[in-house]
């Protein structure tokens, strides 16, 4: 399978040295979840890399959705990232506070909307802080670009793909959650869902996918982490998670050892587990 590492990542002194790059844009892509009570935007004004905009996946998203940092249309998305600057030509790379976490998500929904020049930094803040690195402080106001869209939908899974899929003897789903959120032990963060996961569905916590100082574990501790739950890396694969945040980076990791058959369900828990005539598996 080929090594897609290079193309995926770029490093932190990759991004020093491309700072004043015209031809790169970077976007913060830090999310937190409600119960911990933290205020990325206003972290980002705090500090952020140099010419970073801030990308919000709350504000990305689709309006009309019950659920937040659904999927947004085409146009929409073509919008609210052109109006970051954001465009077409340019190299984007994304990164997020937490070393790697919401940022895949965005990596993915920039592959989803046809701009495949994007890469997330490997390490992210913390790793950019720990090193010494250069920060700005206060909101940005970038100039606008045009984006264009081009959309694969083949990339995203919703709850009635993935309820017909179960029915597949080749199912393969994947869930990024901790290991007693998905086998139930624990109560999902995500208030009103049941505790579980979904028939047939294996567990590999996305922690799992970085190394101490938050890079992303060499190709063949991937490869390893797959095949240690029983999934095949040549055949098709629906990854999950709490709301589709790190489900993306189980789908970076994919991407990474050379599987182009792997999509998100964007929903995932936070959607399945509050449907009583979805079905679901706890362990509790």
């Amino acid at each position: 399978m080929t090594d897609r590492r290079a193309e995926a990542l770029v490093s932190t002194a990759w991004l020093a040295e491309h700072l004043d790059d015209p031809n790169v844009r970077i976007a913060d892509a830090t999310f937190h979840l409600a119960d911990l009570g933290r205020d990325a935007q206003a972290e980002f004004e705090a500090q952020h890399i140099p010419g970073a905009v801030f990308f919000d996946i709350d504000d990305i998203a689709d309006p009309d959705h019950e659920l937040t940092h659904m999927l947004p249309d085409a146009k929409l998305f073509a919008e609210k990232v052109g109006a970051l600057g954001l465009g077409d030509g340019k190299k984007i790379v994304v990164y997020d506070s937490l070393g790697l976490y919401s940022a895949a998500r965005v990596w993915w929904m920039f592959k989803l909307f046809g701009h495949d020049d994007v890469a997330v930094l490997d390490g992210g803040l913390p790793k950019w802080l720990a090193e010494g690195r250069p920060i700005e402080i206060g909101a940005q106001n970038p100039s606008p670009a045009a984006f264009t869209p081009n959309e694969h939908p083949e990339m995203v899974q919703r709850w009635q793909d993935v309820l017909a899929a179960l029915d597949k003897p080749d199912l393969q789903l994947v869930d990024a959650r901790t290991p007693g959120r998905w086998s139930g032990a624990e109560q999902d963060r995500y208030p009103g869902v049941r505790r579980g996961h979904m028939p047939g569905s294996v567990n590999l916590y996305w922690a799992e996918l970085l190394n101490p100082d938050k890079t992303v574990r060499t190709t063949d501790e991937l490869r390893q982490l797959f095949d240690a739950r029983g999934v095949d890396l040549n055949r098709e694969v629906i990854t999950t998670c709490g709301s589709g945040v790190t489900a993306c980076m189980l789908g970076l990791a994919l991407h990474m050892v050379g599987n182009d058959r792997w999509t998100v369900y964007d929903g995932s828990w936070d959607e399945w587990g509050r449907r009583e005539d979805l079905p679901a598996v706890s362990e509790a």
